[in-house]
């Protein structure tokens, strides 16, 4: 059962080349930045991190992770998006960036991705 607001989806992530795509359910984080998924899942996938950048878990505190350019796939379509390398055993978690890529927002009434227009302003 999902805290209220809460819900996942079933996501597939690759590396770039999308040799070979890992299924897994991820909760909808708009409170994330980025797409992040458990190192260990992500090297078994051959995804390498290009580079580390600061994070604030939500304990409040900082810690540096791994980020690096992974295939996502969402309801069929496939999308380069940025993702953070999160310690082994963390649950997947679909940030904002990644929802933004691929134009869809949550509907957390009826525990859904819905399409939304682009924004060019």
């Amino acid at each position: 059962m999902s805290a209220m607001g809460t819900f996942h989806v079933n996501i597939q992530v690759a590396d770039r080349q999308e040799l070979r795509f890992s299924s897994m359910d991820a909760l909808v984080d708009t409170g994330a930045t980025y797409l992040s998924v458990p190192k260990d899942v992500l090297a078994e996938l051959n995804c390498t991190p290009t580079w580390r950048r600061t994070f604030a878990p939500a304990d409040g505190s900082t810690a540096e992770y791994d980020i690096g350019p992974v295939s996502l796939r969402l309801n069929g379509e496939a999308q380069p998006v940025l993702c953070v390398f999160a310690d082994k055993g963390s649950e997947p978690l679909l940030g904002a960036i990644a929802l933004e890529t691929f134009l869809l927002a949550p509907d957390p009434v009826n525990q859904t991705l819905i399409p939304v227009i682009g924004r060019l302003m």
